[in-house]
């Protein structure tokens, strides 16, 4: 659903340095579809560079999301998720059953919550919502 982003330019942006192994780590997830943990980036950085450590990830993964590139999203599952910080702001369903995330907007959604926080005296500058469900084609 969301475009792409460039994590290894937002890198160039931030002023990071960008080692080898950081730029095979920004690639996969750059082009993540998922919301992967860090065992999942490992996997499938170490099958380009057999070099990387898990260690590497996990630093590499911290560095980013403490530049503001990736964002940090517990789903419940005790794991971890993450995603390059989206240019737009964006929503998720996560199927409880499976674990998959899909993201999605849903503008009379984003009016009933600035709706919501104004009736109650608010104005809204952020907020992040996470929906959990199982599917209704699931056999029972």
């Amino acid at each position: 659903m969301a475009r792409k982003i460039d994590l290894e330019a937002l890198c160039n942006e931030k002023g990071l340095r960008i080692t080898e192994q950081r730029r095979v780590i920004a690639r996969v997830l750059s082009e993540a579809e998922d919301h992967p943990d860090v065992e999942k980036v490992y996997e499938r950085a170490s099958a380009i560079d057999k070099g990387i450590s898990i260690a590497t990830v996990y630093r590499t993964v911290r560095l980013f999301e403490e530049a503001g590139i990736l964002d940090r999203h517990d789903f419940g599952d005790g794991r971890a998720r993450y995603e390059p910080s989206p240019e737009a702001h964006h929503d998720h369903l996560i199927d409880v059953e499976t674990g998959r995330v899909l993201e999605f907007v849903d503008p009379e959604l984003e009016l009933l919550q600035k709706a919501i926080a104004e009736r109650m005296g608010f104005r809204l500058v952020d907020h992040r919502m996470e929906l959990y469900g199982v599917s209704l084609d699931r056999k029972i």
